[in-house]
């Protein structure tokens, strides 16, 4: 490569660390965006650089229009998506660009293979050492599990299917049966490329490859999504990596490396929040539909302490310090915005807010970050679990909107519990609890929420941001 070309790719995988870094703060994520723009920007113009140092600048012209009607294309993509797309949806746009990264690396290396086998205009046989087969068929198993593993999880959580695990007999063998067949077919490909049966052969590694996907993902239930969505992430990265060797593309090879370390440290994350393995995810079936006695309690056992939204206003208006702690529910709602003019009003009234984050809160890693970061919420005022748990037993109200299974008490006090041994906010340790749920359906894990019939808790039904604005409201007139 020429000096400009190296000099173009250091550059841009500099500005993509850097990104990927800021990206780690709210505070500093808003300035990543435009850098990786510019760090895309820099990783192509040594495309053009290669054509132009062709005889007579051979294909530039081809070149230079493919580039630019794939950017137009993309960018009116993503701002479509990025406009229209709400924030309830996110984890699917997020889930459906992760697979679309899965699918850009399949079709680079089938386009490879393709060409070096002899089926291009051509009839040109190329060489295919082994070193070029490993990358081009890893990028076609990992590519392809990424794209339609990625399509399952969008398909859950846009409720195109069932969100509880899907699961039938033997599942898993045929999970198992279809990996070796694919690597089977993988190693023959590599040791003899050009056999008379290898079209046949490759398009039965493209077939294994999508159908495992899509196996792999669907019995994953909807509460482990974020958790889908963060190794799909580092899958996509993986595919990325093995077609950069494919292309011999450094920035290619730097740049899917570092998404696929981050999404495996983010599935980590994710899985400890939950206390269980990465295993237990995959194959545990978390979330299925129980059976016998427990599929026929319909709720929580105890007594519930239904409060009206006035009641509860009296309640904030007397408190001297509050947490929140946001669900999926708030982003249902999308009550984030009256979620932040009720604290608005609190803090006139010299309560001390705060927000705590759980890890798997929502549906994707963030989900909520994002939400209340939309809501301009100050970044000083976000808490991890790890940073809040201690402080409310020193406060007097926890304000749970939406949220079910991260503040559910028998993650610690139910050893028979699915939950058990799962971080949860110490939310029965506050002066008082206030919940807005719109009934008392049981979240994902499709258990009974020993907080809900708490003697501190008071239960406030109906739609969260309907609630919120009702308690504003009083809270504007008491004062």
């Amino acid at each position: 490569m020429s000096l400009p070309t190296e000099l173009c790719y250091f550059v841009a995988a500099i500005l993509f660390m850097l990104s990927l870094k800021w990206l780690a703060s709210p505070k500093t994520a808003r300035r990543s965006v435009p850098i990786s723009i510019l760090a895309m920007g820099l990783a192509v113009v040594p495309t053009f650089i290669q054509r132009i140092g062709e005889p007579g600048g051979a294909g530039i012209g081809n070149t230079l229009a493919i580039v630019l009607g794939g950017l137009v294309l993309g960018s009116a993509i993503g701002f479509v998506s990025a406009t229209k797309v709400k924030m309830t949806a996110m984890p699917q746009m997020v889930g459906l660009y992760n697979g679309f990264g899965g699918a850009a690396s399949l079709l680079v290396a089938a386009v490879e293979f393709l060409y070096k086998t002899g089926h291009n205009p051509q009839g040109e046989i190329g060489h295919m050492s082994v070193g070029d087969s490993i990358p081009v068929h890893l990028s076609i198993l990992i590519g392809g599990i990424c794209f339609t593993g990625s399509m399952a999880a969008f398909a859950k959580l846009q409720e195109l299917i069932s969100g509880r695990p899907v699961q039938f007999k033997g599942q898993h063998y045929l999970n198992l049966v279809l990996l070796l067949a694919g690597i089977g077919l993988a190693i023959a490909l590599t040791l003899n490329p050009l056999a008379s049966w290898h079209l046949a052969a490759f398009l039965g590694l493209v077939a294994i490859a999508l159908v495992l996907g899509w196996l792999v993902v669907i019995p994953i239930g909807g509460a482990d999504m974020p958790v889908v969505i963060s190794l799909m992430n580092s899958y996509s990265g993986m595919a990325v990596t093995a077609t950069g060797f494919v292309l011999r593309n450094n920035v290619l090879i730097i740049l899917g490396s570092l998404v696929g370390a981050s999404g495996l440290i983010l599935t980590r994350i994710m899985c400890k929040a939950m206390n269980r393995s990465l295993a237990n995810v995959m194959f545990g079936g978390f979330g299925a539909a129980p059976i016998g006695p427990a599929a026929a309690t319909g709720g929580t056992k105890g007594t519930v302490k239904e409060a009206s939204v006035e009641e509860a206003a009296m309640v904030l208006q007397s408190s001297g310090s509050l947490i929140v702690v946001p669900g999926y529910g708030m982003a249902v709602a999308q009550a984030q915005h009256a979620v932040r003019e009720l604290a608005a009003q609190l803090e006139k009234n010299g309560t001390r807010v705060r927000y705590a984050i759980h890890p798997v809160a929502g549906r994707m890693p963030g989900h909520m970050n994002v939400l209340l970061a939309e809501a301009n919420v100050p970044y000083d005022q976000l808490y991890d679990l790890d940073q809040i748990n201690d402080d409310f037993a020193n406060t007097d109200v926890v304000l749970v909107v939406g949220a079910n299974d991260v503040v559910n008490p028998a993650a610690k006090n139910t050893p028979g519990s699915p939950i058990y041994g799962m971080p949860v906010f110490n939310c029965e340790q506050a002066k008082s609890v206030i919940v807005l749920k719109r009934s008392m359906n049981p979240g994902f894990a499709g258990i009974e929420n020993e907080l809900f019939v708490h003697p501190k808790t008071m239960m406030v039904f109906g739609d969260a941001r309907q609630t919120l604005t009702g308690m504003t409201a009083a809270l504007k007139e008491a004062a």
